[in-house]
């Protein structure tokens, strides 16, 4: 069973996806291409003809060589980097296949923390029978780490610096729905309250850093949350 039972049902799948417009580019040069996503804005495109717009393909609009290295779910907004030759690709991919990369979220959840900082370990696994859910499965899942750090507390929202230590999907919705403080505008994990509170996702990828794959300088690139 799912610890996150008791969600709210998930809002039917019409995708509609933000209006097309230049992209928010944080950062270009020969190799990299780091873009501000938007929320409702699929990364790569869908398994129908009417989910094809996504980030992918309007970045290859504009730059022809694009490749995706990483996702963000369609609802997350923030910095996202995708690789102008497939040198780039290699390159960073294998710094996300191996955790060497650095990565913090903005959220805004249900509830005010008590605490001002903690970790969350709680393995995951896909929901078969509910997809695209995760779920925590102490027998069959796999590892998941996120540390938490609360910046500002009101009318019973808290809003949180999210770090995770792993990449599974979902996991930062998943793990805070699980101690009790969801993710407000969550239509798979928050209660109803919780979904109702917000008219998206306030979930913001805020800072991402890694070796650039000219030369292996570190780099790092932000982006302010819009809630």
């Amino acid at each position: 069973m799912s610890d996150t039972d008791g969600a709210a049902p998930p809002r039917p799948f019409e995708y509609a996806p933000p209006p097309a417009g230049p992209l928010s580019v944080l950062h270009q040069d020969a190799h990299l291409l780091v873009l501000d996503k938007p929320s409702g804005l699929l990364t790569v495109p869908g398994n129908r003809p009417e989910r094809a717009d996504c980030l992918e393909s309007r970045a290859r609009a504009e730059f022809p060589t694009a490749r995706i290295i990483h996702r963000l779910d369609m609802d997350t907004s923030g910095v996202i980097v995708l690789a102008l030759t497939a040198h780039a690709q290699a390159h960073i991919g294998k710094q996300f296949e191996k955790r060497q990369t650095t990565k913090s979220y903005i959220a805004r959840v249900w509830g005010e923390l008590v605490e001002d900082a903690g970790e969350i370990d709680q393995p995951l696994i896909t929901d078969w029978p509910n997809r695209p859910k995760q779920m925590i499965c102490h027998e069959r899942g796999r590892a998941a780490q996120t540390r938490w750090q609360a910046l500002e507390r009101s009318n019973g929202q808290t809003r949180v610096r999210l770090t995770p230590e792993t990449g599974r999907s979902h996991q930062l919705r998943v793990h805070m729905a699980h101690i009790g403080h969801p993710i407000l505008g969550d239509n798979l994990y928050a209660h109803a309250d919780a979904l109702a509170a917000s008219n998206r996702l306030c979930l913001h990828a805020e800072r991402l850093g890694f070796r650039h794959p000219d030369g292996g300088i570190p780099v790092f690139f932000e982006s302010e949350p819009p809630f």
